[in-house]
């Protein structure tokens, strides 16, 4: 499953104010070009009073305790009890990429080749996320980082035929025009079910090649 994205509004070609937010702006926001697991990431969600606001997020929340509450980077099981309180509009965000990437299922034992997929026309797209803030230690035994920290999740579906030769098991809900964001961010609990089992157009991502990868998500192929 996606464990690494990029998030790199300059290479999209966008208005710097995207989403009407200056802080993609280069003089306010250290631009983020790659997002690993439990790294920053930049997410968009709905503020108290409504509005969207941009805010930044680490990837990964806490998993279930039977797990020991490892960080969960894709959410696929929507039925599971441990997910429930995220999952209401208060709780919901976009996470707006240029690219992702997958392991090819079919490498060779040892190998892992990577496969970045992104939009046709190389614009941005956005995940459908998950956040909450935690309280905890949020590091490493050689690093710790106890605190709050704001968390997001992306939820995960079925592959479709594009992807599916790449990696069998699932692939991000992927939110393609504004009226799709704006669905995921208002929509009742009961609709987000059929939200992430909707499926993604097979024309709405392409592959990129080797050397496209090294150019357009900046070299970061291993």
């Amino acid at each position: 499953m996606c464990n690494r994205y990029a998030s790199d509004i300059r290479k999209a070609g966008v208005e710097r104010d995207y989403y009407g937010f200056d802080e993609w702006s280069d003089t306010r926001l250290n631009v983020i070009l790659e997002v690993f697991p439990k790294s920053i990431g930049p997410v968009i969600r709905r503020g108290a009073n409504g509005d969207l606001e941009w805010a930044r997020m680490r990837w990964g929340l806490p998993g279930p305790a039977r797990t020991g509450g490892a960080p969960v980077t894709n959410i696929r099981n929507l039925a599971s009890p441990h997910w429930r309180g995220v999952l209401g509009p208060a709780h919901r965000c976009i996470a707006p990429f240029t690219a992702f990437s997958e392991y090819e299922d079919s490498s060779p034992k040892g190998a892992k080749v990577l496969r970045w997929f992104a939009p046709p026309d190389r614009g941005m797209l956005a995940f459908a996320g998950v956040w909450r803030t935690w309280r905890g230690d949020y590091g490493s035994k050689s690093a710790p980082n106890v605190g709050e920290h704001a968390l997001f999740s992306i939820l995960t579906t079925a592959p479709n035929d594009l992807v599916r030769p790449v990696h069998a098991k699932a692939m991000p809900v992927i939110l393609r025009t504004e009226a799709e964001r704006d669905e995921w961010l208002t929509a009742p609990i009961e609709a987000v079910d059929a939200i992430q089992a909707r499926a993604l157009p097979n024309d709405a991502l392409t592959i990129l090649s080797d050397e496209e990868a090294t150019l357009y998500v900046g070299g970061y192929l291993k």
